[in-house]
C-alpha cells in the first residue's frame, strides 16, 4: 500500500492594513484627548483666575476712600462769629482739604462766648459716637476774662481725657494770653497748651490766630474775630497741621 501522506496546506494569515482609528492607534489617541482635556482645564482655570483678578480690581477701584469726621469744639473764633456759615473755619478748612482729594466732612461745634468749662459742659452731645478726630479750639474767652490758668487747664485736661477714653484723638489749638494781663499770667497761659500736648502726646498748633492776630485787614473791627480773608490765612497756617493729624488718623481702626 501506497500511503500517500497529503501535507495540508498552512493557514493563511491575514494581516490588517493600519489605520487611522483602528486597534493599533488607539491609545495615542486616547493620550491625545487626555491632553486636550487637560489643556482646555488650565485655559479655564487662568480664564477663570482673570475674572477673579478683574473682579477684585474693579472692586477696589469702585471702593470709596474713607471719610473723616472731624468736629471743631470751639469759640467764637472756629464758629465763624459774624459770618455766614460757609466763611467759617471748619468750612473753610473742609474745602481746602477736598480740595486736596481728602475726603472729610468738619461739623462747626463752635458756640461764641464759650470757655473751656462750657466746652466740657456741652462736650458730649457736641462730639457725636463715630467722630474720627476733634480739632479743640478752646480757651480765649478765659483768658480775656482773667481766668485763672490752672482752672482753664484742669478743664481743657478733662476734655482731652475724656475724648480719649472714647478713642477720640485730639489736635490741640494753642493760644496766646493778652499780653496786658502780665508776664507771669501770659507764661502760665500760654504755657499750658504746649504741657498738655507734651503730656498726652497730642498733635499740637501753638497759636490758633497764628498770622492774623492784631492785623485790621484780617480782623473785624474789635481786632479779636477773623474776617472771611483772615480765616483764609488760618486755615492756609494750620492746614499742615490738620493733614499731619488726618495722617495719624489713618493709623486707626
Amino acid at each position: 500500500m501506497i500511503l500517500t501522506f497529503i501535507q495540508s496546506p498552512s493557514p493563511t494569515r491575514t494581516v490588517s492594513r493600519p489605520e487611522w482609528g483602528g486597534s493599533q492607534l488607539r491609545p495615542v489617541a486616547r493620550y491625545g484627548r487626555i491632553a486636550a482635556l487637560v489643556q482646555s482645564l488650565v485655559a479655564a482655570f487662568a480664564a477663570a483666575l482673570a475674572l477673579i483678578l478683574l473682579a477684585n480690581g474693579m472692586a477696589q477701584a469702585q471702593t470709596p476712600p474713607r471719610t473723616f469726621k472731624l468736629v471743631v469744639l470751639g469759640d467764637s473764633l472756629s464758629a465763624g462769629y459774624n459770618l455766614p456759615a460757609n466763611a467759617a473755619f471748619p468750612a473753610v478748612l473742609e474745602q481746602a482739604l477736598r480740595q486736596k482729594g481728602i475726603a472729610i466732612e468738619i461739623a462747626n461745634a463752635g458756640v461764641s462766648g464759650d470757655t473751656v468749662q462750657g466746652g466740657l459742659d456741652r462736650l458730649d452731645w457736641s462730639v457725636p459716637d463715630g467722630t474720627d478726630g476733634v480739632i479743640l479750639e478752646l480757651g480765649a474767652n478765659d483768658a480775656l476774662r482773667g481766668f485763672d490758668p490752672a482752672a482753664t487747664e484742669k478743664a481743657l485736661e478733662e476734655i482731652i481725657t475724656r475724648l480719649r477714653a472714647r478713642k477720640i484723638p485730639v489736635l490741640l489749638a494753642g493760644m496766646y494770653a493778652p499780653r496786658n494781663l502780665g508776664s507771669d499770667y501770659a507764661t502760665r497761659y500760654d504755657g499750658m497748651f504746649k504741657a498738655l500736648a507734651d503730656k498726652y502726646g497730642l498733635v499740637f498748633y501753638p497759636f490758633f490766630l497764628d498770622g492774623i492776630a492784631g492785623d485790621r485787614k484780617l480782623n473785624q473791627p474789635d481786632l479779636l474775630h477773623p474776617t472771611a480773608e483772615g480765616v483764609r490765612v488760618i486755615v492756609e497756617r494750620i492746614l499742615p497741621t490738620v493733614e499731619r493729624f488726618l495722617e495719624t488718623l489713618r493709623t486707626q481702626p
